[in-house]
């Protein structure tokens, strides 16, 4: 009786951890996703569009299709300078991959050549 008892509180802290790890994962792997597309938006031959699909395939790759729906890029000012900034909103995995839409929103920036 102890043995099921124990052995089930063990087996839901497990699966949290899991969990908590993916989630981790995604979000990282979505942050450094803009902050790629916006660096690479940045170089002298490209551009915004440039910057949206860079991250977006580097989303599919890492993850899958589902969390690359919603890239958005604009110029804006941030701390001062103009950047291009590179916004993500992907759903948040609660089970698995599987989570509500637009939960997470993350974005990344670079500045822009003079």
């Amino acid at each position: 009786m102890d043995f099921v008892l124990v052995g089930g509180l063990l087996t839901m802290f497990f699966l949290a951890i899991i969990q908590l790890a993916l989630v981790l994962h995604v979000r990282n792997t979505l942050i450094d996703a803009a902050a790629s597309g916006a660096r690479y938006g940045t170089l002298a031959d490209r551009n915004a569009e440039d910057a949206r699909d860079r991250a977006e395939s580097l989303i599919e790759g890492a993850l899958n299709q589902d969390f690359a729906q919603d890239v958005t890029t604009a110029e804006v000012t941030f701390q001062g300078l103009r950047t291009l900034e590179v916004t993500i909103k992907a759903p948040l995995p609660v089970i698995g991959l599987i989570g509500p839409r637009e939960v997470l929103e993350v974005k990344g920036h670079a500045a822009l050549q003079p």
